[in-house]
């Protein structure tokens, strides 16, 4: 009996898709949760309970409030109730479980975690919601006091908040009803176009940037109170939030407190510099429902209601802390924080965002400098399961030092200014079975899973879309320096709607891939992902993008379908193995090569090995970039063009390419899909494809 057969007959078909490596972490995870919480009557589970209507002078012994008794009310002084045991015990002796009841935590500071607050490898510290109910944890704060007015024509409620008008407070996110509300903006949808740079020269390198440009005629107004908003300028592959220091409708000038982070090109042009812009934050912008505007110097916010909200039950909440949680550990004592487990919690409601004097620049994929509301340094053996992270400006878990063998399973991240998890060094963690989408939000370069000199870690079974950078970025050395990333396994992820959202909201940002990698990585494999439609503004777009670099590198089994600039592109790398894959539907090329200018090491090395792959299109060409040098090996190989059009080969005839001792024992042939026009690449029996030796997976 085969594995297929076997497990259909024990009522667990759907474990056929999930690969032997999951499944056995699946049942080491269940394992070691049960394993370290046992019960047994040497060590009894002790149990707290927190409440939004508890009080903190209670014992939190009991889950409702009885004869003056009940849950706490914060979850610190569960956490501080932890350590008053442990310090009674001498350590911890059994599992310690805080169950927290429904409802919002509003934080007034991030909720500490340090390494006293540990649980052991026999006995974790576990925080998770009671029952089927949903707490949530906030760094935010509920704004009151709203009144109906008439503002640029328009039914609007407004308040006033004091601190901001002191420069106490700030924000950039406003939520009503548990919708993130529109910081109201120009153009609507889309995008404006720079006219021209008049600081640019033909010498100015493309990491300098510009603290103006000309905008093309009738584009821009000369508004009132303009130093309140911003422009948003996309460059190569990120944005600058720059503060409007004036607009001059005479000149066509618009200028800035601070220089873009790249130099700005004009944005018709066919340079990836291609500067590109919209504008927020100007009261005049503010006309449709939903929207909202906050003019920093009355401290004034506005918001245009949407049909059938009620300013009498609205609850309307913006951001206060840029950290809901700090799990840190201790340095000088080389002590984590270790053995936690979060479940079923919601963490929600965090900004952070450029202080007073900042460059506005976080560099590519928006990680530099950029924390997470959840973040974690000097953590090990942490697991979060089945936990929601939303309605935040930055990226939702950041494991930013000395972090490894953490798990976050099963969790959705969505209403993300950034992106989900930023993995800084070390590695051996595992992110598994998430829900990953609309994130970007604010820091439009940001990417879903951010891994970078890290080692071991496993990102498996994700379902990741709209994002207007990358899916899944791994290795942060550009070149071929040693560095300590190595044996990321990427498997099994479905990775879509990347630059081009599903909303159809257009592209901003270029040289962006599903899955990206950079730097030599001897045995990381990226195996069995599906990845489709991924679009860039007038520079990238691929489904997988090994960037500067990348070497030793497998990627096998995976599917890619509908990207902008082809389905697979290697940019400077050696000794990468590209095998039993499915490339279609490129709509400028299928695979790309492409090298560093006067590099040696590309001349010396073999950038890559092509076999066994199906490469199916009926647009542009197959091939860009450079493929003359022959440093390179393509073998068993099928390649079907739905054209009258011969294949060109870089610009070769088939023929021509074979003789050159290239693509030995590959066909030009029907591989006979299912259905590839609605992403059915299933073969038919009689496929050429499986003559040819193509695995099914």
């Amino acid at each position: 009996m085969n594995r297929r057969t076997f497990l259909n007959w024990l009522g667990l078909g759907w474990l056929v898709t999930v690969s032997p490596t999951i499944i056995a972490l699946i049942v080491a995870n269940t394992q070691d949760s049960s394993a370290a919480n046992q019960k047994s009557p040497e060590s009894p589970e002790i149990v707290f309970y927190v409440s939004p209507q508890g009080n903190d002078a209670w014992t939190g012994k009991q889950p409702t409030a009885q004869g003056g008794n009940g849950a706490f009310a914060t979850i610190t002084r569960a956490r501080d109730a932890i350590r008053e045991l442990k310090q009674q015990q001498g350590n911890i002796k059994q599992p310690v479980t805080v169950f927290l009841r429904g409802g919002t935590y509003f934080l007034q500071e991030p909720l500490s975690f340090t390494a006293e607050d540990s649980g052991t490898k026999d006995f974790l510290i576990t925080y998770k919601a009671y029952e089927q109910e949903k707490p949530i944890i906030s760094g935010g704060r509920i704004i009151k006091n709203w009144k109906i007015a008439t503002f640029n024509d328009q039914t609007v409620w407004t308040t006033n908040i004091a601190e901001v008008k002191t420069k106490q407070w700030s924000f950039h996110q406003l939520w009503v009803n548990g919708d993130r509300a529109k910081r109201c903006r120009y153009p609507k949808t889309g995008y404006l176009e720079v006219d021209e740079a008049p600081d640019v020269t033909p010498n100015t390198p493309w990491q300098e940037g510009q603290t103006r440009f000309k905008f093309r005629a009738g584009d821009l107004q000369q508004w009132r109170k303009a130093e309140e908003g911003e422009a948003i300028v996309m460059t190569r592959w990120l944005e600058s939030r720059l503060p409007i220091e004036a607009i001059d409708q005479t000149s066509r000038i618009i200028s800035f407190d601070y220089p873009s982070t790249y130099r700005i090109d004009p944005g018709d042009s066919d340079s990836s510099a291609a500067g590109i812009y919209y504008l927020e934050n100007i009261s005049e912008f503010l006309t449709d429902p939903g929207e909202w505007y906050l003019e920093q110097k009355s401290g004034q916010v506005y918001y245009i209601p949407l049909p059938g909200e009620e300013i009498s039950q609205a609850e309307i909440i913006a951001p206060v802390l840029s950290k809901l949680v700090d799990l840190s550990g201790d340095t000088q004592a080389e002590k984590f924080v270790e053995y936690l487990w979060f479940e079923n919690l919601t963490f929600a409601h965090g900004e952070w965002y450029y202080s007073q004097g900042d460059r506005r620049s976080l560099g590519q994929a928006a990680v530099k400098g950029l924390p997470g509301a959840i973040y974690a340094e000097r953590v090990r053996f942490c697991t979060w399961k089945q936990c929601a992270l939303a309605h935040i400006s930055n990226y939702a878990i950041d494991f930013a030092d000395v972090c490894l063998n953490n798990k976050i399973l099963e969790c959705q991240f969505f209403d993300l200014g950034a992106g989900a998890i930023k993995i800084a060094n070390y590695g051996n963690h595992q992110i598994i079975g998430c829900h990953i989408y609309n994130g970007g939000l604010i820091f439009h370069a940001a990417v879903a899973i951010w891994i970078g000199s890290a080692a071991n870690n496993l990102v498996a079974h994700n379902h990741i879309h709209n994002f207007y950078y990358s899916g899944i970025s791994v290795g942060w050395t550009w070149g071929s320096a040693d560095n300590p990333t190595a044996n990321n396994l990427i498997e099994f992820n479905h990775i879509h709607d990347l630059g081009k959202l599903a909303d159809g909201e257009q592209p901003l940002l270029n040289d962006n891939g599903g899955i990206y990698t950079l730097g030599v990585q001897p045995g990381t494999k990226i195996r069995s992902n599906l990845i489709h439609d991924i679009q860039a503004y007038n520079f990238g777009g691929w489904g997988i993008y090994l960037d500067e670099g990348s070497s030793q590198i497998i990627v096998e089994n995976n599917t890619v379908y509908r990207t902008r600039t082809g389905g697979f592109h290697l940019h400077q790398g050696r000794d990468n193995i590209v095998r039993n894959n499915i490339f279609a539907f490129g709509e400028l090329s299928q695979l790309e090569r492409t090298l560093k200018e006067n590099s040696p090491e590309d001349e010396e090395y073999q950038s890559f090995t092509l076999e066994n792959n199906i490469i199916y299109w009926h647009e542009g060409d197959l091939l860009a970039g450079k493929w003359s040098d022959g440093h390179y090996l393509f073998k068993r190989n099928l390649y079907w063009y739905e054209s009258d059009r011969p294949i060109r080969f870089g610009g070769l005839s088939w023929q021509e390419w074979q003789r050159r001792g290239r693509d030995a024992h590959s066909i030009i042939a029907d591989p006979m899909f299912i259905a590839p026009e609605r992403g059915d690449f299933r073969l038919k029996p009689n496929s050429p494809a499986l003559k040819m030796g193509f695995k099914p997976w």
